[in-house]
């Protein structure tokens, strides 16, 4: 837990077990929407090992392989140490509500250094100015290691001031450990999955602020120069703004919290 270095984030490293399932749901009409967010905003733990859960409705696409809307929501569910088998018999096996088709379903682990929550982090539903940004990022699988490296050293650290001056809400940063399920219809692949949240009028990308960021934390960085090597690494087959929806995710930094004492 690297929580110390500044108080006003945690920072969760991957020897900290927190695990990630990750859902891409697609709701065919208003009605299934609605069944969709009202099962989210009743939902209760998933087991001693649940630590929170974050559903969120597309809004718009900031980047992508096209214009259209490809699925209508994604849901992070968090959990300490490993997710039960009940609860991927539930949130993977079984059928979503009717009208809602699962197209992917993962496991994700956290990048290190790159996952930063503030320490008063309880949801960006109450900053309405914000959206939640996810990035669906695909690492060639030789570039892996250089991937985790140019996140440790430079990403991660810079992103992590830009949270700590509130410039963003989090930095969450994850990779996939294993694709349980894939709709054959959806063409997409990727292999890590960025969240964060933005200040949604006028967002242009993390160029200006990042930049920044990397000068004081990086001798000799540059959002240029650090990006013309991540350029080289991966592709972001899309990029979406999202409407929070439901946020349940204070657990997961009071245990990160207790975790760093």
């Amino acid at each position: 837990m690297t929580g110390d270095k500044d108080p006003r984030i945690i920072a969760i490293e991957p020897g900290d077990r927190l695990v990630v399932l990750a859902r891409i749901l697609d709701a065919s009409s208003e009605q299934a929407k609605r069944a969709l967010e009202q099962e989210a905003r009743e939902w209760r733990p998933l087991g001693s090992t649940c630590l929170g859960r974050g559903l969120y409705r597309h809004d718009s696409i900031f980047r992508g392989q096209s214009d259209a809307a490809v699925w209508s929501h994604v849901e992070f569910t968090y959990f300490r140490d490993f997710i039960p088998g009940d609860v991927i018999d539930r949130l993977v096996r079984s059928p979503p509500v009717p009208g809602v088709v699962l197209l992917r379903a993962e496991i994700l682990l956290t990048t290190p250094a790159s996952f930063v929550v503030p320490t008063n982090w309880a949801g960006s539903s109450h900053r309405p100015g914000r959206r939640p940004s996810i990035e669906y990022l695909d690492v060639h699988p030789s570039r892996l290691a250089d991937y985790r490296d140019m996140m440790r050293r430079h990403i991660g650290p810079a992103a992590a001031k830009l949270v700590a001056l509130d410039k963003l809400g989090t930095f969450r940063s994850m990779e996939t450990a294993a694709v349980m399920f894939q709709d054959p219809s959806l063409v997409a692949t990727w292999n890590q999955i960025h969240l964060s949240e933005v200040v949604a009028e006028g967002f242009r990308g993390f160029g200006e602020e990042l930049d920044a960021a990397l000068r004081e934390t990086v001798p000799g960085g540059s959002f240029a120069n650090v990006f013309a090597g991540l350029n080289d690494m991966r592709t972001i087959p899309r990029w979406t703004l999202n409407i929070p929806v439901f946020e349940d995710e204070a657990a997961v930094g009071d245990w990160a919290k207790s975790s760093s004492l």
